[in-house]
């Protein structure tokens, strides 16, 4: 078939590459994209999930707001392999756990967080930001 020759292939193959990179940097997005810097948060309370997974780690815990009302937080981190060479292990964060986190919230006011640091009962702090996110510093705490 004429369509096939070598010289309409290449054009064609370069064309599908860009359009699955676009598309691939499109599902990626900026700390500023969907996190407010001017909204720091602390909050505390029991693991009920943790998913491993990648581009981004989710930490889901149980929020006891003032009301007595208990909501279930998201919270964003780097990827599973950056978290695992950050020193991380899954033991850390068994379900049940009760864990305080700072991050930043999101902007469209859903109960989603973007983590910076996890305490664990002990006092042992992890880093749980994304490298790169362009996310402030650590946060104060709330009260």
């Amino acid at each position: 078939m004429p369509w096939m020759k070598t010289k309409h292939i290449l054009p064609l193959a370069g064309l599908a590459i860009l359009l699955m990179a676009g598309a691939t940097a499109s599902a990626h997005h900026s700390f500023a994209a969907e996190y407010d810097g001017n909204k720091p948060i602390t909050l505390t309370g029991p693991i009920t999930k943790m998913l491993w997974s990648n581009p981004h780690a989710w930490i889901y815990v149980d929020v006891k707001g003032a009301d007595g009302k208990v909501v279930n937080w998201a919270f964003e981190t780097g990827g599973a392999n950056a978290l695992y060479r950050r020193g991380w292990k899954k033991e850390d964060l068994p379900v049940g756990e009760t864990v305080t986190i700072d991050g930043f919230l999101a902007r469209d006011g859903s109960k989603h967080v973007n983590a910076t640091n996890i305490t664990l009962p002990g006092g042992r702090q992890l880093f749980a930001g994304s490298s790169g996110t362009g996310s402030p510093g650590k946060p104060a705490s709330q009260p």
